[in-house]
């Protein structure tokens, strides 16, 4: 389906203000965004007992998920064809317009509904965004302000369960909704009247329709495998790997993206050029990217999941409780991004951060029921200090190592692999929770005294009927003893939480390894030195890299800050 483009205007400088005035709107625009996906976490159970549909709890979250996912490298093609900010514009609306019809549903089915529609505005936000910043920043820039992009996301939840549960209690949980429309308004507001038509010389509106329905068909057949991982039915029965609506999904999900990758290779504007894959510092940062961002979704879920089943803190206060992790991802994500902007490096920062994250999944695995606040809290630190350049500076990377003209699926290509990525490591996850759960609890049982016939008894209820908070941990293990060995009780809780938290402990090796190949990678990549000026000549890494992708290096119509041609690289990391 081919569409008309609007011409190109002349060149237009951006004066420093006006960036920066872009940037705040940008960067409001993915809090919104990145502050959805914790604010009404906290909000559900309220919503559930209000509106009914107890069985549809989890498509409240999945259908959000679902479409955010699939969606992003489609806006970040669309961006490169018809410019970042109709494309911006288009995407806030959407993600406004849902939202408003969130907190108007009436029933379960319509908040499944419109949280489905505020996806796919969603999905817009954080590819797109990362996308304007290359094209307003030099390439040395880019860093500094990514660096504060990773900021906004570990900010997101710190303040998300904080203010979903506030604004539930005291005003309603209608209002975790309405809260993004006039913050959502005032960045629209800004970027429609300062943010240029960012378009690429020479950029061919032709839509690859076919390639995004059968994207679409395998990215929502895998996710929702993913997400059915480890649920129960009605009849109590747990769908595990091999069932048709986990494994069988999967499976599809891997067939219809072989012919997704057959339809790619034939389209003339892919939403995915496999071409970009040539590039070997391109394939290398997805890679890492994935990799490690298995270690980061399985922290920031599973830590608070401890802290309530484990400690017997709220769901609220578990969410604080992993604030040494948020703020070591925080500072190091901001930190990189200067290191960067600083230096034009980042091959030897990227290797180290690696390894420090590495150092601190290691720590992690050592988690106990005993363990103390002062070494956990430093171990979560270390663990955020690692992650927190993967937020920042591998999206510089990737923009540097392509053309100008694919800089929007580019971006919306490592955002999306973030995405997956989280949720392929989650599932694996959930699997070593319930499974590490029920072999280790018979061993604690007895090392507490436990008799043989209870040990039994108890080790067939499982997880979820064991594990709850405060006095629920006590009532849920009497239900399931006898009357002669319910002196027991105490005991037996400290047993169960020993063996949780050992089984969660064991998530964290998924950290380590993901954190080991993300090294591997990062010590392939051949690292060029960034410019520190704006403008689209590429120069010799970049000319290559557009080469092998079959592109022709694009002029960029208008620029953010003005046309320099680019100074030769000055070297490469060895």
């Amino acid at each position: 389906m081919s569409m008309s483009l609007p011409s190109a205007p002349a060149p237009h400088v951006l004066s420093q203000r006006a960036r920066l005035t872009v940037m705040g709107a940008v960067m409001l625009g993915l809090f919104l965004s990145a502050l959805d996906q914790t604010i009404v976490g906290t909000a559900l159970p309220t919503i559930v007992t209000d509106l009914g549909g107890n069985s549809l709890y989890t498509w409240v979250v999945t259908a959000y998920l679902l479409t955010s996912t699939v969606t992003v490298p489609m806006w970040g093609k669309l961006s490169d064809l018809f410019g970042r900010r109709p494309i911006l514009l288009i995407g806030i609306v959407i993600f406004l317009v849902g939202s408003a019809l969130s907190g108007l549903s009436q029933n379960m089915a319509e908040l499944i509904a419109f949280r489905g529609l505020q996806g796919i505005g969603a999905g817009s936000l954080f590819p797109v965004s990362l996308a304007v910043i290359g094209d307003l920043f030099s390439p040395r820039e880019r860093g500094r302000y990514q660096g504060l992009f990773g900021a906004v996301f570990g900010l997101s939840f710190l303040v998300g369960p904080f203010l979903g549960g506030w604004i539930t209690d005291s005003i309603s949980w209608h209002w975790v909704f309405y809260v993004n429309v006039p913050v959502g308004l005032l960045a629209l507001a800004v970027i429609a009247t300062q943010l240029p038509t960012l378009r690429r010389e020479g950029a061919r509106g032709t839509l690859d329709i076919w390639g995004a329905l059968v994207f679409s068909i395998a990215i929502v057949a895998l996710l929702i495998g993913l997400t059915e991982k480890g649920l129960t039915n009605s009849q109590g029965v747990t769908y595990g790997w091999l069932d048709w609506r986990v494994g069988g999904l999967m499976a599809l999900s891997v067939v219809i993206l072989g012919a997704f990758l057959w339809v790619e290779s034939r389209a003339e504007e892919p939403i995915i050029p496999l071409a970009l894959f040539r590039s070997l510092n391109f394939t290398l940062v997805q890679v890492a990217t994935f990799f490690l961002s298995f270690g980061f979704f399985g922290a920031v879920i599973f830590m608070p999941r401890y802290f309530q089943a484990v400690r017997g803190i709220s769901a609220t206060a578990s969410g604080y409780m992993i604030w040494p992790m948020l703020l070591g991802l925080i500072g190091a994500s901001v930190g990189a991004g200067q290191l960067v902007a600083h230096t034009g490096r980042y091959k030897r920062m990227l290797a180290l951060a690696a390894v420090v994250m590495v150092i601190g999944m290691l720590l992690l695995t050592r988690l106990t029921a005993t363990t103390q606040d002062p070494p956990l809290w430093l171990w979560l630190f270390i663990a955020g200090l690692g992650i927190g350049p993967s937020m920042s500076v591998y999206t510089v990377v990737v923009q540097a190592t392509v053309s100008p003209r694919s800089m929007g699926v580019a971006t919306s290509t490592l955002v999306f692999i973030r995405q997956v990525a989280g949720t392929v490591g989650l599932a694996i996850a959930g699997t070593l929770v319930g499974s590490g759960f029920t072999s280790l609890l018979p061993d604690q049982l007895r090392r507490v005294g436990v008799p043989a016939g209870a040990v039994h008894a108890l080790a067939k209820v499982g997880t979820g009927g064991l594990t709850g908070v405060g006095t629920s941990a006590g009532t849920s293990v009497a239900h399931h003893l006898p009357p002669a060995l319910r002196p027991l009780i105490p005991r037996i809780i400290a047993a169960v939480h020993q063996a949780l938290a050992l089984a969660l402990a064991s998530t964290f090796w998924l950290g380590v390894v993901g954190g080991a190949v993300a090294l591997l990678a990062v010590l392939l990549l051949r690292e060029v030195r960034l410019r520190a000026t704006v403008g689209s000549a590429p120069g010799p890494a970049l000319a290559a890299s557009a080469q092998a992708a079959g592109e022709r290096p694009a002029a960029m119509v208008p620029t953010g800050a003005g046309v320099a041609p680019e100074p030769p690289a000055r070297g490469s990391g060895r």
